[in-house]
């Protein structure tokens, strides 16, 4: 099999703080890996700039002017890390064989993907990154994730365990992604649908060297609640079960009740009346709100909006031959290249 055109997709939001080392590991990487004739030439790294508020962008393209490996995919505006993800996915499979995703923070191991590579070409369409364990996490952390995948289980989604989004796609994997045109887009678990040959590679999960994690837990629990919501309605059929649980209760108290009335044993309270106007009053507003959050998801596919705008995209941009020693006037070049494309798109 001739060397795979390989494509590393790097989703980056605020990371100014690390991705100089994050561009400067995955060239010597990528060489390493052209050298050993692992990969072809003609490889990239794409880095997607997700509406960052820092200088990532100034950094993407002025490394893209640099270097001869560097590429930049530059979003309208934050529209989320599986969106930006998708949008390098999308990009750069039409220059490439296969497509490896990975995290700006580096905090799964790049060395792997020689593996990733060896898997693909003895036929494997998807390799999964996954970890060997979480001892680096905290007590917390490492209990919701755990949790997390098991509920998952339970709920009939099939999740790798312990994977994120650090894996190969092969190009025709890619093709059949693009084909899910849902808004709600969970990878995790919509990769594995593809029903293609997959496998998995272990590795040792590293520290972040700089910057801060992008998953605080409020996003970590939004992240959560959208994987199960969009891949399950048991929590519906959960609350229709409390629903019947709660009305046939209700029927054997007022049974209860009825017969203590009848041989005059009844006493009147407030304390039991409020608490269960509360209790059932608590169901019916959690019963309404999960409901409007599918109806919400509806809401979102049906408007049918794109999931991200390019705002420039340098990764079909061939490198500008101009040797300028005047930053200035390379910039002005570079722009004029984008302009030149954008309009061309």
């Amino acid at each position: 099999m001739m060397e795979p055109v390989l494509t590393i997709v790097v989703p980056c939001y605020n990371e100014e703080e690390v991705l100089p080392d994050t561009i400067d590991q995955l060239q010597w990487l990528l060489k390493d890996l052209i050298n050993e004739a692992l990969v072809s030439k003609q490889s990239k790294i794409l880095l997607v700039d997700d509406g960052s508020k820092d200088r990532t962008w100034e950094l993407i393209y002025k490394e893209g002017l640099r270097s001869d490996y560097v590429r930049g995919l530059k979003l309208s505006r934050n529209v989320g890390h599986q969106n930006a993800l998708l949008a390098g996915l999308f990009a750069a499979n039409e220059l490439s064989d296969c497509v490896v995703s990975i995290d700006a923070d580096l905090q799964d191991d790049i060395q792997v993907i020689r593996e990733f590579i060896n898997k693909f070409q003895k036929g494997t369409d998807i390799v999964y990154g996954v970890r060997k364990g979480r001892d680096s996490d905290t007590f917390f952390k490492r209990s919701t994730a755990q949790g997390f995948y098991k509920l998952m289980k339970k709920m009939g989604v099939d999740l790798v365990y312990n994977h994120a989004d650090f894996r190969l796609m092969s190009k025709r994997a890619i093709e059949e992604l693009e084909r899910f045109k849902e808004v709600n887009m969970f990878l995790r678990g919509i990769v594995p649908l593809l029903g293609f040959k997959s496998d998995v590679v272990y590795y040792n999960r590293l520290e972040r060297q700089a910057g801060e994690t992008k998953y605080p837990f409020k996003k970590m629990l939004g992240f959560a609640f959208d994987g199960i919501t969009s891949f399950s309605v048991s929590p519906i059929r959960f609350v229709l079960l409390i629903g019947f649980i709660s009305f046939f209760m209700s029927l054997l108290f007022g049974g209860y009740f009825l017969t203590l009335k009848f041989f005059g044993h009844t006493t009147m309270g407030w304390t039991s009346l409020i608490t269960s106007i509360w209790l059932i009053g608590g169901l019916q507003l959690i019963a309404i709100g999960l409901i409007g959050e599918y109806v919400g998801k509806i809401y979102k596919e049906a408007k049918q909006r794109p999931k991200y705008i390019v705002d420039i995209d340098s990764f079909n941009l061939p490198k500008p031959r101009h040797h300028l020693v005047n930053q200035t006037k390379e910039d002005e070049v570079f722009n004029l290249d984008f302009r030149k494309v954008s309009d061309t798109n």
